[in-house]
């Protein structure tokens, strides 16, 4: 058996020699490949008598395995030493400055919620939170949507299964929340009035198109007190249009709609010129309808906990990516959420671009166009 100790000794140094991955793959398709020697020491195994063939057959089959274990170990060595030498290679010094040209842009989503909360903290607003995974007491029966509404319907809400072999409960299932309205329920059910908060967050809903996509962007507003009015509705979303799009004048008017939450309901349309090539908020005969409000409805104040006989209130909602496409002129909603960094660089902002009612909106200098 000296020629099968002299095959290890020789297959052992090829491999400790291998000086890099390519190197060491081509030693084991010569030793373990269909033609490699020690596959044509294994053929030879049927030429021999039933003793030497068990004999030979133990050792080769032990050599195979210690030939594997070292090629594998031999492979993590390479591999570890090209992984340092390329981490020592790549290395930086991160105490250096940032060059302009790879700077990281803030995204437009974020930027307006920067201002979104600036204007409604300046009026008195607190920011509310609540999960993105909403029962649907919350979601829905909280805010008069009864059973059989529409929108509770598969095709327009992401629904969670429960668990693995469960039969799907529809009524009782979680969803994935369609508005943040449920921010406004639990804040009742937490906060006796006076009420007056903004609940900013991420929505689902299955569409996708051009101006609706899967996942979006909320911002409701609730108020609750004794003495609250339709007209101060009016006048907070004014002056936060003024304020958002930054025009001393903006015509702003209101148009009766329905939504179950609120009673009566509203959508809010402001004065714009549309073309074919642009828009123009502020200017012309056009109008564009931004948002939905509305005074709170009895039977949501009182799923709410609150006595509608004693208060009232009013709420509205707008989309922070809609709000987003207006004023920054970006025309396709999926590209929000595509990652390009050029498109990032283009429509984003600078780091230390702070919105403020004071220093302006836009910050410094506003989008890095």
């Amino acid at each position: 058996m000296e020629d099968i100790n002299l095959l290890e000794n020789e297959i052992m140094a090829q491999i400790e020699s291998a000086s890099d991955l390519k190197h060491l793959d081509d030693v084991r398709v010569a030793v373990l490949g269909k033609k490699g020697v020690l596959t044509e020491k294994m053929k030879t195994l049927g030429q021999m008598d039933p003793e030497l063939r068990i004999e030979t057959a133990k050792k080769l089959n032990i050599l195979k395995n210690k030939i594997e274990e070292a090629f594998g170990a031999k492979k993590n060595a390479l591999e570890e030493a090209a992984l340092n030498a390329r981490l020592e290679e790549e290395k930086i010094d991160v105490t250096l400055p940032v060059r302009p040209e790879v700077q990281g842009r803030i995204h437009p989503v974020s930027k307006i919620f920067e201002e979104v909360f600036a204007i409604f903290g300046a009026l008195g607003f607190e920011v509310a939170e609540g999960p993105d995974i909403e029962d649907q007491f919350h979601n829905f029966n909280a805010l008069n949507m009864p059973l059989n509404h529409p929108a509770r319907q598969m095709q327009d809400t992401f629904y969670i299964a429960g668990k693995q072999g469960e039969p799907f409960d529809m009524e009782n299932a979680y969803v994935a929340r369609t508005h943040t309205s449920g921010i406004q329920i639990r804040t009742m059910e937490n906060k006796k009035p006076p009420i007056r908060i903004i609940a900013p967050g991420r929505t689902y809903r299955s569409d996708m198109d051009a101006t609706h996509t899967p996942m979006f962007h909320q911002v409701e507003g609730l108020v609750v007190d004794k003495t609250t009015t339709f007209a101060e509705l009016k006048g907070c979303l004014t002056d936060f249009v003024k304020a958002f799009f930054e025009l001393d004048n903006i015509p702003v008017r209101y148009r009766p709609s329905y939504f179950p939450f609120t009673e009566p309901s509203a959508e809010m349309d402001i004065g714009c010129l549309k073309t074919k090539t642009e828009l123009k908020i502020g200017e012309g005969d056009d109008w564009l309808e931004i948002l939905g409000c509305g005074m709170v409805h009895p039977n949501v104040l009182r799923a709410g906990g609150i006595d509608p006989d004693e208060y009232q209130g009013f709420a509205f909602g707008v989309g922070i990516d809609r709000l987003a496409m207006l004023k920054y002129g970006i025309p396709d909603l999926r590209t929000f959420f595509e990652s390009d960094l050029r498109w990032l660089k283009h429509y984003g902002f600078a780091p230390l671009d702070f919105s403020s009612l004071t220093g302006g909106l836009n910050g410094n200098g506003g989008s890095l166009r």
